[in-house]
């Protein structure tokens, strides 16, 4: 079965993996939104689903309900560890905003909500580490640390944390970080990222270095074993980790950043020569690779369309919220057949506003609609549709001086307003994304509404889409509601989320 890179065309940072039996499960970054961690499980290596996440929320306090100006935009849950060991599963991240290191496990992986344990230390980019039945954190950025665990895991071995070694720093804009841990045929591998600095004729760029022990004593030996951008130029492909199927094949799985729609997997081939790790095809990042399974196609795709026809209160696992939701404050079950928002108290802009529902989007092309009823919205109150980012942009109805306008509007403020009749109470609401130039050139999302659901009129300016580090995510799709003026607002109603991940119109054209 042939495989085509990139793994995924939608945002899954920080992998990590674990493979029990034939299943292979993959766990990966989402930061503030709720819940946190999702668990992927694939039998082939080319379709993957969620099938769980680790918690439904880092913490019950003002930073992760959106209060008093606290967030954790940026933060959150960064790239968690997984591990299998004596049939349990473990799973450990950073919350630098909490500061506090995050330990959770559970006898099955596809059950969402695991066991937690916390500690008031803050171990950056960590690994976990099996030797000689005893079980370590890696971790660290630059001054590479290691810290064993208690056999019960409710801490760290007393006096136990020290200095593993000194990464360079000369010529480096970024020293290793990102660890990924591996034991095989007696050595201890230990993989990260560094990013060189650029000098005359080279950009510098992300790249992968391994380091290589034979026990934990600090000597090691060091090697460059990725340097390449798959023709993206500065957009170096690093940071996973390496893995072997039932057959004793091995493989790597490294993003990289891909502007606006966030940061891509990439699927290599690892070969081993003189006990070192050669990953793709001679070092370099394979446009495609040959795997030894039978395609599985029985997978749900990451992104999806939701008619919200649901008999309880429970989202499809490819939802997220925007920080942890209030759940008082959404049901599927007031108003059957429909995702009812209520907008329970005042946010003076989208970045504020909690209960925004969201999902991932697809390059080169992802198309969102969705049908909303406002018969329930008061004054001041403000939903619809909406451009996850720091430059964000929105179109939706608000209702203000006791009429309902659709409105379109950015981080910098309202770009277009048009009224619409007193009578009317359904208007859909489509956002368009184009990735087609993959953040090597400009990146937009453009905004539309229609009072019938067939005739769609574009409102207000295109967006350009700009991936930043004050959110650290890539754009997303989300459904929002909340109240501009004061804390008693009423309610939105929305139904049939469509998501298209091609241009129908130009398909229909074509032929």
């Amino acid at each position: 079965m042939k495989i085509q890179n990139p793994l995924f065309y939608a945002d899954m940072p920080d992998p990590d993996i674990i493979r029990v039996g034939t299943d292979f499960y993959m766990v990966s970054t989402t930061m503030f939104f709720m819940p946190a961690a999702p668990v992927l499980k694939s039998k082939d290596l080319k379709h993957w689903e969620i099938v769980s996440y680790i918690c439904d929320r880092i913490a019950d306090n003002a930073i992760y309900r959106l209060e008093n100006g606290k967030n954790a935009y940026g933060k959150g849950q960064w790239a968690t560890s997984l591990m299998h060991y004596q049939g349990r599963f473990y799973a450990c991240f950073v919350c630098h905003d909490m500061k506090k290191t995050y330990l959770f496990s559970t006898d099955d992986i596809e059950r969402s909500n695991w066991d937690r344990t916390e500690i008031d230390y803050v171990c950056h980019d960590m690994s976990f580490l099996v030797l000689d039945n005893r079980v370590y954190l890696v971790y660290g950025n630059g001054e590479i640390r290691i810290v064993e665990w208690k056999q019960d895991f409710s801490g760290f071995v007393e006096g136990t944390d020290r200095l593993l070694m000194h990464t360079p720093k000369e010529g480096l804009k970024l020293r290793c970080e990102g660890c990924r841990a591996c034991v095989k045929d007696g050595w201890i591998y230990l993989f990260f990222i560094d990013w060189p600095e650029s000098i005359a004729g080279r950009r510098g760029m992300r790249r992968e270095v391994c380091y290589r022990l034979k026990d934990l004593s600090g000597a090691y030996e060091r090697k460059t074993i990725l340097y390449d951008d798959m023709h993206r130029p500065g957009c170096g492909i690093a940071q996973g980790p390496i893995f072997d199927d039932a057959y004793g094949n091995w493989y790597v799985i490294m993003f990289q950043d891909c502007g606006a729609v966030g940061r891509v997997p990439f699927l290599m081939p690892v070969k081993w020569k003189d006990g070192w790790p050669v990953l793709g095809t001679d070092g370099k990042v394979p446009e495609s690779l040959e795997v030894p399974f039978e395609e599985s196609k029985e997978t749900e795709e990451i992104i999806q369309s939701d008619s919200f026809h649901c008999a309880e209160n429970r989202l499809k696992k490819v939802w997220q919220w925007n920080h942890a939701p209030n759940q008082e404050a959404w049901s599927f079950t007031e108003r059957p057949g429909f995702l009812r928002l209520k907008n329970m108290k005042m946010a003076g802009n989208l970045l504020e506003a909690g209960n925004t529902l969201t999902q991932r989007t697809s390059t080169p092309y992802s198309e969102f609609l969705v049908e909303l009823d406002c018969s329930g919205m008061k004054e001041g109150d403000y939903a619809g549709l909406c451009v996850l980012l720091e430059k964000y942009g929105q179109i939706g109805v608000r209702k203000k001086n006791g009429c309902c306008s659709i409105v379109m509007k950015c981080a910098d403020g309202d770009r277009a307003c048009l009224e619409i009749p007193p009578e009317v109470e359904i208007i859909w609401l489509k956002i368009v994304f184009y990735f087609d130039s993959w953040g090597s050139g400009k990146e937009t999302a453009d905004f539309f509404y229609s009072p019938d659901g067939e005739t769609y009129c574009r409102l207000g300016d295109e967006l350009t889409l700009i991936y930043t580090l004050a959110l650290f995510v890539g754009a997303r799709i989300g459904i929002f509601s909340y109240n501009e003026e004061g804390a008693d607002g009423g309610w939105a109603d929305f139904r049939n989320f469509v998501y298209r991940k091609k241009d129908e119109q130009q398909e229909k054209s074509r032929k």
